[in-house]
């Protein structure tokens, strides 16, 4: 699943391209697409056509357009609510011209008054777009589905005083705590081990035993491997993540743990171990992050 640098990377190519444009019309072509949409696909067309883009918004791996309503004489008004895009493990958003040919997975295809098409292409269609209700959290206004989720770190909001505190009273691995978006937010499992990585900690270790340096220290390596890879694009391994140019990342020629088991630590030459973890895996260097 795309986390916070490739969801950072797609919001301002949108930001870019899409915001600002009246969307003409919607044709949904693949009805899983929005199943979070609980009046359907039709709904989802009637209500997004003639509502004008206003900008492009994250919080976290979360993503959404907010939209403007047409008002007596020509004037628009903020609408009350934003369409979620949910990536889920293969979603792109790609901005194409009108006439290009579709691609084999667009399941929702929106046509701006540009003449550019606004095209959700996701092959395993666990992906998908639905419209929210906006409500304010913590000074913030946000769609109905985002407010459970935690400031990430890359927000100019982020509290790291109150994140450490949350963090350091879990009892769970901290890989497992940096995972959990209601506690910090945009991390997964490529990030969380690269983070791990940099601060020198073992995945498995309890968060409650971690000291306050050690904390603060992960949630600054957080920081920076984010930043790192945003400006690089994100990571991709395949064709699966790209921005809405259809271009990738190229932040995977600078990791140092995750999926390189065998490898030799960019620190001290270990061979990187891989463990399972939460139905997926873990990567660390087995010397430079001890477990206890």
């Amino acid at each position: 699943m795309p986390e916070l640098p490739e969801v950072e990377t797609v919001r301002r190519g949108l930001l870019d391209h899409v915001a600002g444009h009246v969307i003409e019309a919607v044709t949904v072509k693949h009805p899983r697409s929005v199943r979070r949409h609980l009046p359907g696909g039709d709904d989802l067309a009637a209500r997004l056509a003639g509502l004008r883009v206003r900008s492009a918004e994250r919080r976290g791996k979360f993503l959404w357009l907010t939209l403007d309503e047409p008002q007596p004489g020509g004037a628009w008004a903020a609408a009350d609510e934003a369409l979620v895009v949910h990536l889920g493990m293969s979603g792109q958003m790609l901005v194409q011209p009108g006439d290009a040919p579709l691609e084999k997975h667009a399941h929702i295809v929106a046509t701006l008054d540009s003449g550019a098409q606004l095209r959700f292409v996701d092959q395993r269609t666990f992906g998908g777009w639905a419209l929210h209700p906006l409500v304010e959290v913590d000074g913030t206004v946000v769609p109905e589905a985002v407010a459970h989720i935690a400031r990430d770190p890359l927000d100019p909001a982020f509290d790291a005083g109150a994140v450490l505190k949350v963090l350091r009273g879990k009892q769970s691995e901290i890989k497992r705590v940096l995972l959990d978006q209601t506690v910090i937010s945009g991390i997964g499992n490529i990030y969380a081990d690269e983070s791990l990585w940099r601060a020198r900690i073992h995945p498995g270790r309890p968060a409650c035993e971690l000291s306050r340096p050690a904390a603060s220290k992960l949630v600054a390596a957080a920081r920076e491997v984010m930043t790192e890879a945003l400006v690089a694009g994100g990571t991709s391994f395949d064709a699966m993540y790209v921005n809405v140019n259809g271009n990738s990342g190229y932040f995977s020629r600078s990791l140092n743990a995750y999926g390189l088991a065998g490898e030799p630590c960019g620190r001290c030459g270990t061979a990187i171990l891989r463990e399972k973890f939460m139905n997926r895996s873990s990567y660390y260097c087995p010397r430079c992050q001890r477990q206890r």
